[in-house]
């Protein structure tokens, strides 16, 4: 008889890690937003050339999967659906009203946001000829090298101070929709409680109900657990199995023992 793997505790020194796999192809759109619009941020505060080339490489992805669906109809649709639901809880006993009101006004705020911002926000990014012809290079491995761009290559050696100021005017067109991405995942991942499951012999499958209307999996396991989930889901059911890290020069290989985890379908 298998006996469950033990694997080390979440202690504040060892964090949970986090898999998601998205249910639908809307949860995917934002799941990769919000992907590449915590790169942005993240690279626009740093100082140097290339920080400054990772968030201009974010950007123009966050451009091209903008461009490809109508994110801002769809993010709104959603922030007005948990709308409907937190309003649900107005008349429960026991509510925190306050945390509940505030939470309804954000969304109100967001969706006020995208309304202002209307259809033809990122506009001024699409019919920017700089970022176009940068991205057009990008599509070359190392195409926008100094002699492929030049006037790319003068931007980006102007003092940090200015390159970030240009970065932060293209950052505030797509920042309506990156904030209502971000709180409907938000609003999603909180939605759910994890619980604890196990998954006999390294393999766990989960099968709907036609009243589910989930939209993404999470997995939690210790970050030092070393090992980690291959989810594939379809539409009547998802499988998990687990696998052992064992470097980049081995192929993962299969758990044989139950594993302990923890699950939320959002």
């Amino acid at each position: 008889m298998n006996t469950a793997a033990e694997l080390p505790s979440a202690s504040a020194e060892h964090a949970l890690m986090k898999f998601e796999q998205p249910l639908t192809e809307r949860m995917r759109t934002f799941l990769r937003v919000e992907f590449l619009y915590e790169q942005t941020l993240f690279h626009v505060d740093e100082p140097t050339e290339f920080s400054a080339r990772a968030a201009v490489t974010a950007l123009l992805e966050i451009l091209t999967i903008l461009g490809r669906s109508d994110v801002r109809t769809d993010v709104s649709k959603e922030l007005e659906r948990h709308a409907e639901l937190l309003g649900r809880y107005r008349s429960q006993p026991g509510v925190d009203h306050a945390r509940l009101t505030g939470l309804i006004d954000n969304i109100g705020e967001l969706r006020q946001q995208l309304s202002e911002a209307g259809p033809h926000v990122v506009n001024p990014l699409k019919e920017c000829d700089f970022l176009t012809a940068i991205r057009h290079r990008s599509t070359i491995p190392g195409g926008t090298c100094m002699f492929d761009l030049p006037d790319y290559a003068y931007w980006l050696h102007l003092p940090a101070a200015e390159r970030r100021k240009q970065l932060d005017d293209w950052t505030s067109h797509i920042k309506p929709i990156c904030d209502a991405v971000a709180e409907v995942l938000w609003l999603t991942r909180e939605a759910t409680v994890a619980a604890p499951h196990t998954a006999p012999g390294g393999l766990y499958q989960h099968s709907f109900d036609r009243s589910d209307q989930a939209s993404l999996v999470r997995v939690l396991l210790p970050a030092n657990a070393g090992i980690f989930p291959e989810i594939s889901a379809g539409q009547h059911r998802f499988t998990i199995r687990f696998v052992r890290w064992r470097g980049v020069d081995a192929r993962p290989a299969q758990i044989n023992q139950d594993v302990r985890f923890d699950l939320a379908v959002c």
